[in-house]
């Protein structure tokens, strides 16, 4: 031992390192093994500086190692040595020579460059002061925000990005104008605790390229960042320039949500890789089957363990981490009914990982938003539990409006609940309709440019002889696979992302789009291109300047969703007639005023939102006829008891005449409105 650093016994709590006075607390939650040891490095040297064995009398507390040092620097790394048992069939995989990381660590050294050959990680401790200045939670309502989901790598790496820092949050940072000219409200990020790209297994078949993992939903750390994703490669550097994006979104009025993976990690199952919380606990860590393999209801190996105490401490733990620490406004949960399960993967009623975080303080005003099923068939959009507080990645608003505007029929009466704020899923949870968020395309699947150009999935080049991703997609091509030179194809698949971005903003609920869809981004007919960190994934920018008019259509839209109060209700319809205005706060309609064809097999519907609510005004009547039949149709427009005219601010038809200023277009003395085939007209009137 360097004899410069002194021992004490140490605090079992707070768990990880944590400075106290004259040195540095390190505790460890470990039940099992017989021998602990601690390795103190100091960067850049191979050999340890110090290497402790614990006392199990001194430095322990029931299952918690810990220690006091006294002398070292404010940087270091370090790793754990832990000796026992080796017993897989009984959930032991104890190995005293492999070095093992910290739950806790903030930091993790080893994966600092993109793409190279990984060697062992150590932890590393790090002095990250930042000046927040006065930033502080925006905490905007969902009802009025606007998600963007985004990958920080794919969205700046492209040399088009036109950015001094591509594939960084540095990158990102750039890009705020471009997120305040669009409108969003949040940025999401795709996750960015530290994982290994290089851990994909598959080669492209057609170059013979080792494929990476792009995406990163293989956690080693839930506390520690993506290194690579930092333009400058040290620890410090990377923690402070996330913080720094943070402070520069929340200046531009936009929040960020981390896309969190709490469900399993990246040391897969029986042959996956040992980082962490195998060589600690596995058998509290993960759930296992009576023969001590992994139950594997993510997909990727193992399943995490969230509803015993320990791991439901590290999980709550992580979040206040990112929400007290990084300042975050949110998280997405990545399969989260999975953290529904208990440590026999059988499902709980109320599970205490999701009551926790429900009902957690400190997370009160941060945004909670679960994907509400897992890889093995539990879905549970609209019965999460817990779920007055959650919200839900809509997977069932997804499929209807991609269904719809397909040209499906006999679904118009779920297409309508779905418009108006899944009534059906969220009443009876005593949610709201803002609780839903809407989505058509997401990183998980066709964009929305390949939604309209592909019959079917293009994934040969990931390497599974295009058995991954979806076979369901609900999508179309229009009469060519793909790329064509036809004008009116093209014109078509235009249309239709007018049409599915308009539904998606005139929709009740919280809308959320994917990041180059409003300029017309392309994955060439690839559904899961998580292995691909190439031109495939990177957004490419001149598409924007090709599509400008697309992206327009976009801006316009969530502009005039932010202009109309009654597109963002905080309470469901009731149907209801207004005594003042002698209207429904929501009717339907079909081609006829006030006749809905709810059980037929129409193609078409529409809708008149009331402005008024009791006798106060709160915005214009807002009429929406859509019309996905093979013909262009006539429909008669409702009569209201008020002077002014109908207006047609909106037709997907002739995207050019979106109207969003009344001093536009004189409104027009009209009865009826024609909506062309495949189309969508929107019309206000004022009071």
């Amino acid at each position: 031992m360097d004899q410069k650093i002194r021992r004490l016994p140490g605090k079992p709590l707070p768990f990880g390192v944590s400075e106290v006075e004259k040195g540095f607390n390190f505790s460890l939650f470990a039940k099992s093994p017989t021998q602990v040891f601690l390795e103190i490095f100091q960067p850049n040297h191979q050999a340890p500086l110090c290497r402790l064995e614990l006392d199990p009398v001194k430095n322990r507390t029931g299952d918690v190692w810990h220690i006091h040092l006294i002398g070292l620097q404010s940087d270091f790394f370090y790793a754990y040595k832990l000796n026992g048992p080796l017993k897989p069939e009984k959930g032991f995989v104890y190995d005293a020579t492999k070095p093992i990381l910290d739950p806790y660590a903030k930091a993790i050294v080893g994966l600092e460059d993109w793409g190279a050959t990984r060697k062992d990680l150590l932890a590393c401790h790090v002095n990250s002061d930042f000046d927040w200045e006065d930033d502080q939670p925006l905490n905007i309502p969902l009802n009025d925000s606007i998600i963007y989901e985004i990958h920080v790598r794919g969205f700046t790496q492209n040399a088009n990005s036109d950015v001094i820092f591509p594939g960084t949050f540095r990158g990102i940072t750039e890009k705020i104008p471009y997120f305040l000219d669009l409108g969003i409200t949040a940025v999401e990020l795709m996750p960015i605790h530290e994982f290994d790209e290089s851990d994909c297994p598959f080669t492209n078949p057609t170059t013979g390229e080792k494929l990476l993992n792009l995406w990163g939903y293989n956690s080693i750390g839930f506390f520690a960042i993506k290194t690579s994703y930092s333009a400058e490669k040290t620890r410090r550097a990377v923690i402070n320039e996330f913080k720094y994006l943070v402070k520069a979104l929340h200046k531009a009025g936009i929040e960020v949500i981390l896309d969190v993976v709490f469900n399993h990690t990246a040391e897969g199952g029986e042959k996956g890789s040992v980082y962490n919380f195998k060589g600690i606990e596995n058998s509290v860590y993960y759930i296992l089957d009576d023969k001590g393999g992994y139950k594997n209801f993510s997909g990727c190996g193992n399943t995490m363990n969230c509803n015993h105490p320990v791991v439901r401490k590290m999980i709550l733990d992580a979040l206040h981490y990112w929400v007290i620490e990084m300042h975050v406004d949110g998280f997405r949960f990545d399969l989260a009914s999975i953290m529904g399960r208990d440590e026999n993967g059988h499902i709980l009623p109320h599970p205490p990982i999701l009551e926790s975080i429900a009902k957690d303080p400190v997370l009160s005003k941060t945004k909670i938003i679960a994907e509400a099923w897992d890889a093995v068939g539990l879905y549970q959009v609209g019965s999460f539990p817990a779920s007055k507080r959650w919200a839900e990645w809509n997977g069932k608003y997804r499929d209807i409006i991609r269904r719809f505007c397909s040209g499906e029929a006999g679904i118009i009466n779920e297409v309508a609940t779905r418009i108006s704020g899944n009534e059906d899923l969220y009443k009876h949870s005593e949610r709201n309709p803002y609780h839903s968020i809407n989505f058509i395309t997401a990183h998980d699947g066709f964009t929305m440019y390949d939604l309209v150009s592909y019959q079917k999935k293009k994934n040969l080049e990931n390497g599974e002889n295009n058995q991954d991703g979806n076979d369901f997609n609900f999508s179309m091509n229009f009469g060519c696979e793909g790329e064509t030179e036809d004008l009116n194809i093209l014109e078509l698949r235009k249309k239709q992302i007018r049409n599915m971005a308009t539904l998606l903003f005139l929709s009740q609920g919280t809308p959320m789009l994917l990041g180059g869809d409003e300029f017309g981004r392309t994955q060439k007919g690839n559904n899961n291109a998580w292995c691909q960190d190439n031109e495939t994934s990177w957004v490419d920018w001149d598409l924007l300047k090709k599509n400008t008019e697309l992206f327009r259509f976009w801006q316009r839209l969530i502009q005039f969703r932010k202009e109309h109060a009654m597109l963002r209700r905080n309470d469901f319809f009731t149907g209801k007639t207004n005594a003042f205005s002698k209207l429904a706060d929501i009717s339907w309609h079909s081609v006829d005023a006030n006749k809905p064809e709810f059980n037929s097999q129409t193609k078409a519907l529409a809708f008149l939102i009331d402005g008024m609510k009791g006798s106060q005004i709160l915005d214009d009547m807002i009429y929406v006829a859509m019309n996905f039949e093979e013909k262009g149709l006539l429909f008669e427009l409702p009569e209201a008891q008020t002077i002014p005219q109908w207006e047609i601010v909106l037709n997907t038809e002739k995207p050019k005449n979106f109207i969003l200023s009344k001093t536009q277009s004189v409104p027009k003395d009209i009865s009826q409105v024609f909506v062309d085939s495949f189309s969508i007209v929107v019309c206000t009137r004022s009071y």
